[in-house]
């Protein structure tokens, strides 16, 4: 399907005018990513001179520390209430080693994602005032957790929420407890997108700080944690501006020096060494982690983070790495049956589908077979999985419970099309882009796929249908240089908010092809910008891209989307471009 290319507006000439000093063509990019002042720039390139934000901007911080260390002190049982995934993981581990280092009698506790769910439920909480705990810390979760919350409270329990997801719409309908949450506005924290683990780490810091510690030994503990930050902000997709920014830049610098014999072992095993980046976490060690939970369950993620056997090390990376290749092989068997049941020839405007009674889908991966979908067919696509579990109602009828994951487009704002139909809806949570669900009886179910394609045909258009590549800057070949590349490098790390720049450069000519893999499917091209008599050229890549661009010859004259790179390749370094797209 061809793509539409949309440019980014220019950046207004009084942005220029009071940063003479800085390349125009890095101000377009900054102004792409939403950055306009002195200020938002420092954040973004002087992190040298910064510092994290003071934890105890957040309200209820210094009530929350007193009520820890009273806890610590009296010799109480705490308990850090958890998320199965990479967020929540690395979020637990990193309050279980700090609480540690205090000497706290703590422990942690993640629900199972398929038979618990997300959150606080009244079953856990039973079992952790059963074990005599009396105080639960929730990390990424908790936020829409009142019910289980006032339970834990008439147990007896003392509780803080911490979490970064958006609040309730009404505010009677918080949790009543301390809360420590960057996401609400009433809130004097000066950053809004901290992760779950970012929240934790201002949780940890604010206890470190407040210790009788000497200087030097609350910065290296502060620091010691970073590792655990990038990994969990990144594998979270937050935005990677602002102090998320700071963080994951100290956090890689921790992460490539890390003491964590998990870690360690969890790098080896991934095949990765040298310099780690932001690629190698949301790429390889965060779908590794979050691996645990969609095949079996996260303590094993959570205890590769926080073990300190080297031989226990190994074998808990070396079962992350088993479940990741199973769970890439469920994958492609759940893609493959839901694939099954769309019509190339007439794809709907919203893509739907779920299991029969015959075909039981994992719950760990709808998720991902959502996500593959949608960019595949470059639809919001819903993926519904009928459980094993049943709901008894007041009147003592059972009806199956179903859960679905949903991944969506521009145009189409998923989170609304699920609070649309709440009344519907058992659970359901989520941002415009991504949600999960869980439904009660099959009359619900079939109603609320009917109400969510009514939404897609009233709401989306052929345009909107349309995939899009956004650009930030029109090139020429004389515009690329070794200066520009260095510059764009200092822009990482890349990711949520913060992607690689794409650049296009128009009408150059294709004077050279080399297909290149075991079996030819990576191609490159040579192009040649001749348009002012100049004969700069570089070679461009598309990796898997041979069969994409088969029609593409040596004289064709194209235009081209791509990342601008070094290729460091026999102790030679030059420019390359690696294609996004080619339009002939």
């Amino acid at each position: 399907m061809e793509k539409i290319w949309q440019f980014y507006p220019k950046f207004p000439e009084k942005i220029l005018e009071e940063n003479s000093d800085k390349n125009q063509f890095i101000l377009q990019l900054l102004y792409n990513r939403g950055l306009k002042t002195k200020d938002d720039f420092a954040w973004f390139f002087d992190l040298v001179n910064l510092d994290f934000f003071d934890p105890f901007l957040f309200d209820d911080m210094e009530k929350a520390i007193d009520l820890i260390i009273s806890h610590i002190k009296l010799g109480n049982k705490i308990m850090i209430y958890g998320d199965y995934d990479a967020d929540g993981v690395t979020s637990a581990a990193l309050l279980y080693d700090v609480f540690s280092v205090f000497k706290a009698k703590v422990d942690f506790y993640l629900p199972d994602r398929v038979s618990e769910g997300y959150g606080l439920n009244k079953t856990a909480i039973e079992e952790i005032k059963k074990e005599d705990f009396k105080l639960i810390i929730t990390v990424d979760n908790g936020i829409r957790n009142k019910e289980e919350v006032d339970y834990a409270i008439s147990l007896g329990l003392d509780v803080i929420v911490t979490d970064h997801h958006t609040l309730p719409e009404k505010r009677e309908d918080l949790p009543n407890c301390l809360t420590i949450n960057p996401a609400d506005e009433k809130s004097s924290y000066p950053f809004r997108y901290l992760a779950g683990v970012g929240v934790a780490f201002k949780l940890a810091s604010a206890l470190i700080k407040k210790s009788k510690l000497e200087d030097k030994d609350k910065e290296r503990l502060i620091c010691k944690s970073l590792d655990l930050v990038a990994l969990g902000t990144v594998a979270d997709m937050v935005p990677l501006l602002g102090e998320n920014r700071l963080m994951v830049k100290k956090g890689l610098e921790a992460l490539n020096e890390t003491k964590r014999f998990g870690l360690q072992e969890l790098i080896k095993i991934s095949g990765l060494s040298g310099n780690l980046n932001s690629y190698n976490i949301g790429f390889q060690l965060g779908p590794r982690l979050n691996a645990a939970s969609r095949i079996k369950h996260a303590n094993s993620a959570l205890n590769l983070l926080i073990v300190k056997d080297e031989q226990e090390a190994k074998d808990l990376a070396e079962e992350l790495n088993n479940r990741n290749s199973e769970r890439q092989k469920v994958t492609e068997e759940l893609m493959s049956s839901a694939e099954s049941q769309i019509n190339p020839e007439n794809i709907e405007k919203i893509i739907i589908v779920k299991n029969s009674k015959e075909d039981a889908w994992n719950e760990g991966v709808i998720g991902l077979v959502a996500g593959k979908l949608s960019e595949k067919y470059y639809r919001p696509s819903v993926v519904i999985a009928k459980t094993s579990e049943v709901f008894e109602d007041e009147y003592g009828q059972k009806k199956e419970i179903y859960k679905g994951s949903g991944r969506s487009i521009e145009g189409f704002n998923l989170v609304e099309a699920l609070e649309e139909n709440k009344d519907i809806l058992y659970k359901y949570g989520g941002h415009p882009m991504a949600g999960g669900f869980s439904i009660v009886g099959d009359h619900n179910m079939l109603l609320f796929v009917d109400r969510l394609r009514e939404r897609a045909d009233k709401i989306l258009d052929e345009k909107t249908l349309t995939p899009k590549i956004k650009i930030d800057l029109e090139l020429d070949f004389e515009d690329i240089n070794d200066l520009l590349i260095e510059g764009l490098e200092e822009m990482a790390p890349f990711g949520q908010s913060n992607p690689a720049p794409k650049m296009a450069s128009f009408d150059v000519k294709i004077i050279d092809v080399v297909k290149m893999g075991n079996e030819g499917q990576h191609i490159k091209f040579r192009f040649l910008d001749d348009k002012k008599n100049s004969l700069k050229n570089f070679w461009g890549i598309s990796f898997g891209g041979t069969k994409k661009y088969s029609e593409l010859s040596v004289g064709d004259r194209v235009s081209v989307v791509y990342n601008l790179e070094f290729n460091n390749f026999n102790g030679n370094r030059d420019i390359q471009l690696k294609i996004v797209d080619i339009k002939k």
